[in-house]
């Protein structure tokens, strides 16, 4: 053990209001129409009422059913921690009421094992949702607990949580079992910090450490349910990152939600017990994802096959999977990473993620979602590559992981933007609104202006009854050039450490930073071995990628080509997309005169011509009429 602790610890939601601007509306939205939208659906699955479920009743409840709801109840228990609702608290009371009385008399909550096989409870780990699904329900129970101050479903949880802990461990007696889909993880760490019971926390290590141990424990269970131990579907252990133990990872494999889900809970226990050989891990792992197999959207995972990874620089663009759920799970490691060291590289893909692979799993309007999230739309080969790549969103789905987890993320949003030492603290995204942490001794309130991320403008008021010493610290994006920071009007230089500039002052009421962000227009191209982006470059703006949709481009845009000098600018569009910034300029497109009838040509005689060209934010595509897209550009 080594000397491994938080460094910076995340604001309570309820010190944080987002207030308009770019996540204030996205949070009103998903409050508004969201959260009801997906409260009908999952009781019109049965889903809500699965707790009361017979045989013979419709709407059989699914090995993962009660995660839906779990994450449903804890994307409302964040919007209850910003603004009171009633009748939303009533929905979740009646949800609880329902699974207490379901609960059986050992503590053992999952509906499906309850009702529908509980002869098998606890038999197949490896496929499985049992350990998943409470991990959800414990992380549900934290989230409402903390914004209601009710217990009911907390102790609904801990009686649950302790049975786990009577079932798995390393007593004689014991399952040296882990979950096949990681998550009760991270659910045990924030059970133990609610509650101080450290037992929670010991379990969440016990399921970090035995993963991959020998014998290998799949094996056991498969052979103990009569079946070969690799005889299924995926055939090897990196589909769940259990093929050796966590400490002697170092390359992101499997399923991508999986991947992160563990390496989240992984950082949360190397935090809390001080374990230094994990976070050398979670570094490793870190470095592997960000560095060779992350697409430029935030997005994870570019495999439909199983979910997840390939090989490295395996980043196809239009069969790209890069599932919603795997680029919150980068953000839910992210920001943990962030919190534990405080360097600017893990907030520049936090913020990634945030602005791009996440946000663009659900439409404008908090009606419709994506599961995969490519970055080429070619509509006739998308409507035949599968059910969950599409090119329109879809409002619900049959595994429905996705809509409640991006409900939850924006829900909470609050929770990625600051985070406070005894002596600091550091505003991480810049969004309208304010927080009140305690730092230097002092109840202050730090209010934020900005229309980030369509300017770069960041204007920092601080609030406090008397005067106070200590560190503010703006971040610097990764993307940013060029800055100026002011104090009260008069130009600062700070030290800039690890991407944060260190202000360093006795503050008084009344104090103003403003930060200004260049924000220029970027192409941005990939490593050379990623094979589906050679010759081409993207479009960034600050934080945000960009692409050509076809609605927005008279020419074919799968076929349109970005001549390297050609001048992009960047213009405000008040009606487009709610009001959004858009990168215009001019393009090459490939003339279709003389095709006809052919379906090659000697290259001279291709004729091509100039084209205006318009691109918007990636997370805005496809909230208009169907259409290709795509964010890559063959440069010309």
């Amino acid at each position: 053990m080594a000397n491994v602790q938080w460094m910076t610890k995340p604001l309570d939601l309820k010190d944080v209001t987002i207030a308009g601007g770019f996540w204030g509306r996205r949070t009103e939205t998903n409050r508004r129409i969201t959260l009801p939208i997906e409260y009908q659906q999952c009781k019109a699955t049965g889903r809500i009422d699965r707790w009361k479920w017979r045989t013979g009743q419709p709407n059989e409840p699914h090995v993962f059913w009660d995660s839906d709801v779990a994450k449903w109840i804890e994307a409302a228990a964040y919007s209850l921690a910003a603004r009171r609702d009633d009748r939303l608290e009533k929905q979740i009371d009646e949800a609880v009421d329902m699974m207490a009385a379901g609960q059986l008399a050992d503590g053992y909550l999952n509906c499906h094992y309850s009702r529908v096989e509980p002869q098998n409870r606890w038999t197949n780990l490896r496929d499985c949702h049992e350990l998943y699904c409470a991990g959800h329900l414990m992380e549900a129970a934290v989230a409402y607990y903390e914004a209601t101050g009710k217990r009911q479903f907390l102790n609904v949880m801990r009686r649950y949580a302790d049975h786990i802990a009577s079932v798995f461990g390393p007593g004689e007696a014991q399952k040296r079992g882990y979950p096949g889909h990681e998550e009760i993880e991270l659910g045990l760490v924030k059970l133990y910090r609610a509650t101080g019971n450290r037992r929670y926390l010991e379990l969440s290590r016990f399921f970090i450490d035995e993963r991959g141990r020998q014998p290998h424990y799949y094996d056991v269970e498969a052979k103990a349910r009569g079946e070969q131990p690799r005889g299924y579907h995926f055939r090897t252990y990196d589909y769940c990152q259990a093929h050796k133990p966590v400490r002697e990872q170092s390359e992101v494999v499997g399923h991508a939600v999986r991947a992160f889900y563990l390496y989240a809970g992984m950082a949360d226990v190397a935090a809390e017990t001080g374990d230094e050989k994990l976070l050398a891990a979670c570094r490793r792992l870190w470095n592997d994802a960000t560095q060779r197999k992350m697409y430029i959207t935030g997005g994870v995972g570019p495999s439909a096959g199983n979910e997840g990874f390939t090989h490295p620089n395996d980043l196809p663009n239009d069969t790209a999977y890069a599932e919603t759920c795997a680029a919150i799970a980068l953000v839910f490691f992210a920001h943990r990473m962030l919190n534990i060291e405080c360097e600017g590289q893990y907030a520049d893909v936090m913020e990634r993620a945030l602005y791009n692979g996440v946000i663009s799993g659900v439409s404008l309007d908090g009606k419709r979602f994506f599961y995969a999230n490519p970055l080429q739309a070619r509509p006739a080969v998308l409507a035949r590559s599968g059910s969950h790549i599409a090119i329109t969103r879809q409002p619900w789905f049959p595994c429905a992981c996705c809509p409640p987890n991006v409900a939850r993320l924006i829900a909470s949003i609050g929770r990625y933007a600051y985070s406070a030492s005894p002596t600091a603290l550091y505003v991480h995204l810049y969004a309208a609104g304010s927080a009140s942490p305690e730092v230097g001794g002092a109840k202050i309130t730090l209010t934020q202006q900005t229309d980030y991320p369509w300017d770069g403008e960041v204007k920092l008021t601080v609030k406090l009854d008397k005067p106070a010493a200590f560190a503010l610290m703006p971040r610097i994006p990764g993307w940013c050039r060029e800055y100026e920071l002011a104090v009260n009007g008069k130009s600062v230089r700070a030290a800039v450490s690890k991407g944060y500039a260190r202000l360093l002052r006795r503050w008084s009421d009344g104090d103003e930073v403003t930060l200004s962000l260049a924000m220029g227009v970027e192409r941005i191209a990939a490593h050379p071995s990623v094979a589906a982006d050679a010759g081409k470059v993207a479009i960034q703006r600050g934080p945000l990628v960009y692409c050509l949709e076809q609605c927005d481009n008279n020419a074919d845009v799968l076929s349109v080509a970005l001549p390297d000098r050609a001048r992009l600018t960047a213009k405000h569009s008040r009606k487009l997309l709610g009001g959004c910034v858009v990168i215009e300029g001019r393009g090459l497109a490939v003339s279709t005169a003389g095709w006809a009838g052919r379906l090659y040509r000697r290259a001279e005689e291709v004729k091509t011509k100039l084209v205006k060209i318009k691109a918007i934010p990636y997370c805005l595509w496809a909230n208009r009429k169907a259409g290709a897209m795509k964010v890559y550009i063959p440069r010309a």
